[in-house]
């Protein structure tokens, strides 16, 4: 933890200071416009995510958990594929589906006559975030359900609750250390992702992009730095 987490955060920390402006840079997150949009930005972003993935995966995780049907271990093994693929492959996926050749540009371009292309925006990363998020919380969610009691949901039915009574006062507070610890990986993951986001990086306005391009393009070692500090606190 002090080798790969404490040491480069306080290094960081020591280079973000060396800058013109001193270890006034790291107000620049807050003062500077462009900065503060980015970080707004990749926390609605990464919380969007992180709400989606999770209602997509605690739906999909008890229902694969509790149905047996032939092709459920097959069913199980595709979703959670994504898990095998970096980041730039999964960026590549959305252009190829979201695109400006892409099947949605296709079918959208036949049926209306004007092409839909997202995949170089917020949405299209939040299509990819999504995507790579669903396998790992979905394995998280499977192995809550599978401890879930059914004597407390056949209970509650016996009191005369509805579905979404059980749903609500029963399944989803049984899972929920799985949607907080899955959640928490979710968010910071998506908070940190490069891959996706340099793969579409055309209209995209994240905090690991705004990283990327002052320490490349603008050699600003000590602003990356601070940023890059910020984006690890978080």
């Amino acid at each position: 933890f002090a080798a790969f987490f404490l040491l480069p955060l306080a290094r960081l920390f020591a280079i973000g200071g060396t800058g013109a402006d001193g270890f006034a840079a790291y107000a620049a997150i807050i003062t500077d416009r462009n900065y503060f949009a980015s970080l707004v930005s990749t926390l609605a972003l990464a919380a969007a995510t992180t709400i989606t993935t999770l209602i997509i995966s605690g739906i999909s995780g008890v229902f694969l958990q509790r149905s047996r049907f032939p092709g459920n271990a097959l069913l199980v093994a595709m979703l959670t594929f994504p898990l095998a693929f970096p980041g730039v492959v999964i960026g590549f996926m959305v252009i190829m589906l979201a695109g400006r050749q892409g099947l949605i540009g296709d079918i959208t371009s036949w049926l209306t006559g004007e092409r839909i292309v997202f995949a170089y925006s917020m949405v299209g990363l939040f299509m990819g975030y999504v995507y790579f998020s669903v396998p790992r919380t979905i394995l998280t969610v499977m192995a809550a359900a599978e401890k879930l009691d059914p004597k407390l949901e056949e209970a509650a039915r016996s009191l005369g609750a509805s579905t979404w009574q059980v749903v609500r006062d029963v399944i989803v507070p049984g899972l929920k250390p799985a949607f907080i610890s899955a959640g928490a990986i979710c968010f910071a993951t998506a908070v940190g992702a490069f891959g996706t986001a340099f793969t579409l990086a055309t209209r995209i306005n994240v905090l690991p992009m705004v990283i990327y391009t002052e320490f490349t393009l603008q050699a600003n070692m000590a602003t990356a730095a601070a940023l890059s500090f910020v984006l690890g606190a978080v």
